[in-house]
C-alpha cells in the first residue's frame, strides 16, 4: 500500500471509535467537535491546499445569501468551475493540490451543489407556505436557512470527508439533533458492514501484488497472449472492486458508529437523499432503524445484477442519487440515452479531466442501448428458460464491460487507454455496437426502442431499489 492510502486508511479506522464517542455530546459541543477534528484532518493532509476548499465554501455562501433563486444553477456553475481551476492550478504557476486536496474537494463540490438545491426548497416551500397559510408537506426540507457556521459545520464534517459518502445538509441537522442517539443502533450494523472488509483488504493486496496495473504500460505486456491481456482487465477491475468495497464499507461503519443517517425503516429513506416519506416514530412502540440514507455500496448487486444500468446504481450510491436529482433532470436531451450520456458526462468531468475517465464513463450509453437493443429484439421473444439463459450471458458481458471500462478508469492518459483497447482490439465497443445492429436487423430495437426509451426513462425515475432476478440478495 501506498504511503496516502495508508493515511486513508488511518483516517477510516480513527473515525469509528470516535463516532461513538459522539453519541454522547450534546448538539452545539457535537457540532463544533466535527467541525474541529474535520479542519484538523483537512489542514493535516492538505496544508495550504485548504485554501481550495475554503473558498469553493465562501463562494457557495456568498451566493445562496445574494441569489437564492438561482443559487441552484449558480452554485453549480461556481463549484465545476472552480474545480477545473483547481486541477489547472500548475499553470498558473501554483504548486498542484495533493490526492487528500482533491478528495475533499470531490465532496465538498457534491454538498455545495446539494446545499444550494436545498435553501433554494426552503425559500420557495416558504413562499408556498405563506400565501396558503398552511404548512408545507415538503418530505426532509430544511426548517431554517443555515448560517454559515452551519455551512462551514457541515463541508468539514470529518465523517466522511475525504472517503464519502455523500449526505445532503439536512441528513447532517437531523444528526446534530437526535434525541436519543445512545439508543439508536450502532454496533451490530457496524460490526456487519465490518465484517468482509478483512476479506476485501486481503484480496486486494494479494491480487494487486500478483497482477499490478503498472505492467500494462509495459511493452512486454503487449507481447503477452491475446487470452491473457484480455484475462487482465478481469484482475485489474478485481482489485478495483475490492479497493473501494473495503473503503467503502470502512467509511460507512464510520457513519454507522457516529449515529449519520440513522432513519426509521418506515421513512424508506434512499442513498444520498434520505427519508422519502415523513415519519415520527411513536415513543410507545419500538422501531426499528437502518442507515439506507449513507449507505454507498451494494457489494452484492454491484457484482450480480444483470444489466449495465443497474450496475451505476448499486455502485458510489449516494454519488449516483446526487447525479439523478441534479444532473440528469436537468439534461438538455429527452432520449433515457442522451440523459444517461449527459449524465456520465458530467460524472466524468467531477471524476477529473483525465482523458480515461470521458472514454470510460462515455462508454456506458453505448453499452445501455445495446443491451436495450438486444432486450427487445430477442429477449421478449424468449420463453423463461430462454430468458434465464439471456440474463446470464447479459450478466456475464456486463461483467467484462465494467472490466474494459474500469481499464480507462485507472490508466487515466488517452494513449495508455487506447493503447490497452487497442491490443485486446475494442473488443467490447465491437460486441456493443454488434448488439445494436442486430436489434435492428430483427427490428426490435428500432420498432420497439420508442417504447423501450420511456421505459428506461420511467425505471429511472424511479428509487435505486430495482432488483434484477439475479440480485435480490442485499450485501
Amino acid at each position: 500500500m501506498s504511503p496516502d492510502e495508508l493515511v486513508y486508511l488511518g483516517i477510516l479506522a480513527a473515525s469509528i471509535p470516535v463516532g461513538f464517542l459522539f453519541r454522547y455530546l450534546s448538539p452545539p459541543v457535537k457540532q463544533g467537535a466535527a467541525l474541529l477534528l474535520g479542519l484538523s484532518f483537512t489542514v493535516t493532509t492538505c496544508h495550504i491546499h485548504t485554501l481550495h476548499s475554503l473558498l469553493t465554501v465562501i463562494g457557495t455562501w456568498i451566493i445562496i445569501k445574494s441569489y437564492w433563486r438561482y443559487a441552484r444553477a449558480l452554485t453549480l456553475s461556481w463549484t465545476f468551475l472552480y474545480l477545473l481551476f483547481f486541477r489547472l492550478v500548475s499553470w498558473f504557476g501554483l504548486p498542484p493540490p495533493t490526492p487528500f486536496a482533491n478528495a475533499v474537494q470531490l465532496l465538498l463540490t457534491l454538498k455545495m451543489v446539494s446545499l444550494a438545491n436545498e435553501v433554494h426548497s426552503f425559500h420557495i416551500e416558504r413562499k408556498k407556505e405563506v400565501s396558503s397559510f398552511a404548512k408545507s408537506p415538503v418530505i426532509g426540507g430544511l426548517s431554517q436557512e443555515p448560517s454559515l457556521y452551519d455551512i462551514f459545520s457541515y463541508s468539514y464534517c470529518y465523517i466522511g470527508i475525504m472517503t464519502g459518502p455523500f449526505y445532503r445538509f439536512q441528513t447532517f441537522f437531523d444528526w446534530l439533533r437526535q434525541p436519543n442517539p445512545q439508543v439508536l443502533p450502532g454496533v451490530v450494523p457496524c460490526v456487519q458492514r465490518l465484517k468482509l472488509v478483512p476479506v476485501y483488504g486481503a484480496l486486494f493486496l494479494a491480487v494487486n501484488s500478483v497482477l499490478p496495473l503498472s505492467y500494462v504500460r509495459t511493452e512486454e505486456f503487449l507481447d503477452e497472449n491475446y487470452f491473457f491481456r484480455l484475462f487482465y482487465m478481469i484482475a485489474v477491475f478485481f482489485v478495483f472492486r475490492m479497493r473501494f468495497y473495503a473503503a467503502w464499507c470502512g467509511a460507512e461503519a464510520g457513519c454507522i458508529s457516529a449515529g449519520l443517517g440513522c432513519y426509521p425503516e418506515k421513512s424508506l429513506s434512499k442513498p444520498g437523499g434520505g427519508p422519502t416519506v415523513n415519519y415520527s416514530p411513536d415513543p410507545a412502540t419500538e422501531d426499528k432503524y437502518d442507515f439506507r440514507t449513507i449507505q454507498n455500496i451494494d457489494c452484492y448487486n454491484s457484482d450480480f445484477c444483470v444489466k449495465v444500468r443497474h450496475g451505476m446504481r448499486y455502485w458510489n450510491m449516494t454519488v449516483q442519487w446526487w447525479l439523478h436529482h441534479y444532473i440528469y433532470p436537468n439534461s438538455p436531451f429527452k432520449s433515457y440515452t442522451l440523459r444517461a450520456g449527459w449524465t456520465m458526462l458530467i460524472s466524468a468531468y467531477w471524476h477529473g479531466i483525465h482523458a480515461g475517465y470521458y472514454l470510460s464513463f462515455l462508454t456506458i450509453p453505448l453499452c445501455i442501448a445495446a443491451e436495450s437493443a438486444m432486450e427487445a429484439s430477442v429477449r421478449a421473444r424468449l420463453g423463461p428458460r430462454g430468458q434465464s439463459v439471456f440474463d446470464w450471458v447479459h450478466w456475464f458481458l456486463k461483467m467484462r464491460a465494467y472490466d474494459y471500462m474500469c481499464m480507462g478508469f485507472v490508466l487515466l492518459s488517452a494513449t495508455d487507454t487506447i493503447n490497452y483497447w487497442m491490443s485486446i482490439h475494442f473488443i467490447v465497443h465491437l460486441i456493443a455496437v454488434g448488439c445494436i445492429v442486430v436489434g435492428r436487423a430483427l427490428k426490435g430495437g428500432k420498432r420497439e426502442g420508442r417504447g423501450r426509451d420511456k421505459e428506461e426513462k420511467r425505471e429511472g425515475e424511479k428509487a435505486e431499489n430495482v432488483k434484477d432476478k439475479t440480485g435480490e440478495k442485499t450485501d
